[in-house]
């Protein structure tokens, strides 16, 4: 690893796998409405309906610029971040664990989200797999900022900005890929 990175709290735990591990505070129920309701999860991620069961349908339906952003966006991120993807759900246990497929640029891939209680805080870890290499640092940028925002929203605090966030992350992950 590169020791002029930052410690980041993604890792490419293997090639197209990468971890993310957040703690968030709690309780538990309320991260995890914030994973499964469509009007939360919009102020962090991407809104949509997600059918909570197995073999129940997800669509992500993404739009950044709704999320907090530079005042004066650059016009490079104008027309990104938007589009719809779906999805499956593979495993569903309430308040603890949810995972789905993702579909994206026909690559099948599969992310996991998973909650666990410390003291009165709530570990948030997200695995994302299979993914195609050339999209594995801006998925660790993105994810490193979407739940950023997360944490943000849950402590109460404006929200980091999306895509000046989401640049400099991705560059720092950059190396880690390689």
């Amino acid at each position: 690893m590169n020791p002029s990175v930052t410690h980041r709290p993604v890792t490419l735990v293997e090639p197209g796998t990468v971890k993310l591990e957040r703690l968030l505070p709690g309780p538990v129920e309320r991260a995890w409405a914030y994973i499964v309701e469509s009007d939360k999860r919009a102020k962090w991620l991407a809104g949509g309906e997600f059918d909570l069961r197995i073999g129940g349908k997800i669509r992500l339906a993404f739009d950044n610029s709704r999320l907090p952003n530079e005042k004066n966006l650059p016009a490079k991120y104008k027309d990104s971040g938007k589009g719809q993807f779906e999805g499956v759900i593979t495993r569903l246990e309430p308040l603890r664990l949810l995972a789905h497929t993702w579909k994206w640029d026909a690559v099948e891939t599969e992310v996991s989200y998973e909650l666990a209680p410390r003291g009165k805080q709530v570990l948030l870890t997200i695995v994302h797999r299979r993914l195609t290499k050339p999209v594995v640092a801006k998925v660790m940028g993105g994810w490193d900022v979407h739940t950023g925002i997360l944490e943000d929203l849950l402590n109460g605090v404006e929200p980091r900005p999306f895509w000046a966030t989401h640049e400099k992350l991705s560059a720092e992950y950059a190396p880690l890929t390689q």
